[in-house]
């Protein structure tokens, strides 16, 4: 009798050691379905609204997919460097057409793409993680490398978006610069931060072994590993020059993911005596979107462009034509992000 007890005692302490991690695997996988899928939202406008020239393509991913973009030319005759714009999460290319205007008149040719599961792209069925953002800007750095207007390429990504230009540029040595505006440092940290956006009344003791399990989770389908789609790894791998920029009052992504990507990218380059800049710009009073409204924003991007690009204009010339561009974010319904209404209605 005694080993029955002892056995079902056992059995009981098993059970309810077991009960927490079983309802954190449950929550990891309603957050999975729910979080992980993208409202795709086709643009409410294209370049021609804002005076510039362009033309539709289709960039090609390696998986299989065609991605609507738009690639607007530099006016200037003969080739010049590309800058590569990726929009972040529930976005669309049409938003990063304030970028397009000032970097356009700096005389660069600009390609746009909307990311799968974004856009004019069907919704996906798989969840969507800043993998997916790095496989389809990879997709067009390599278009834009590939196309005889191209000199060099630079990269310009906001949110999760510079999540994928950064995991972009650490997988491809060809690219020339990269510049990061509102970027998760890290996709376990990224998550944490998502509980606080929907209001889940879960301390860090918890949260933060929660939002690792979680994030492993959400990974499963599409094979990705964490560190390989952690923006603050891949500045550590990239040797080209990079610009990171935030705004102080960004309350999507916290201003600390900035200083941690900073810091990731500016220690992995110590003591190295030829490599290549990390410059850095924070925005007092600056949101998670719309930074290209400040013309702080613009001069930097224009004079670190310059530089790393070696024109098409000298970084004086740049700054001032950058900051003389009226760049206004688009007037359309601001819908948020479809997870955290989801849960707010539900």
């Amino acid at each position: 009798m005694r080993t029955i007890r002892t056995i079902r005692r056992a059995g009981l302490l098993t059970a309810l050691a077991a009960t927490p991690f079983a309802l954190a695997w449950r929550f990891a996988h309603i957050y999975q379905r729910r979080a992980g899928l993208p409202r795709p939202t086709a643009p409410s406008l294209d370049p021609g609204d804002v005076g510039l020239k362009f033309e539709t393509r289709t960039v090609h991913t390696p998986d299989g997919l065609d991605l609507p973009a738009w690639w607007i030319p530099a006016s200037t005759a003969g080739p010049v460097p590309t800058i590569i714009l990726v929009h972040g999460w529930e976005s669309a290319r049409h938003r990063t057409l304030p970028n397009a205007q000032f970097l356009n008149r700096l005389g660069y040719n600009v390609l746009t793409i909307d990311v799968r599961g974004h856009g004019a792209n069907q919704a996906e069925v798989e969840p969507v993680s800043t993998g997916e953002f790095g496989i389809d800007a990879l997709a067009a750095i390599h278009a834009a490398m590939g196309d005889p207007m191209t000199t060099s390429v630079a990269v310009l990504g906001h949110s999760l978006g510079a999540v994928g230009a950064m995991l972009a540029a650490a997988n491809e040595p060809g690219v020339a610069a990269v510049i990061l505006t509102a970027t998760p440092s890290d996709p376990v940290r990224l998550t944490r931060q998502t509980f606080r956006l929907a209001r889940l009344p879960i301390p860090d003791v918890i949260a933060y072994p929660l939002a690792w399990l979680t994030t492993r989770v959400y990974l499963g389908p599409r094979g990705h590993r964490i560190r390989d789609i952690s923006a603050s790894d891949a500045i550590r791998r990239y040797r080209g020059p990079v610009l990171v920029m935030h705004g102080t009052d960004d309350s999507v992504v916290p201003f600390a993911h900035f200083e941690r990507l900073l810091s990731a990218g500016r220690d992995s380059r110590a003591g190295q005596a030829q490599a290549a800049v990390i410059e850095s710009l924070i925005i007092r009073g600056g949101q998670h979107s719309w930074l290209y409204e400040f013309p702080a924003y613009r001069a930097s991007v224009a004079r670190f462009l310059s530089e790393a690009l070696d024109g098409p204009l000298s970084a004086d010339v740049a700054e001032a034509v950058a900051v003389a561009v009226d760049a206004r974010r688009p007037v359309e319904p601001d819908h948020g992000f479809s997870a955290l209404t989801s849960a707010e209605g539900s």
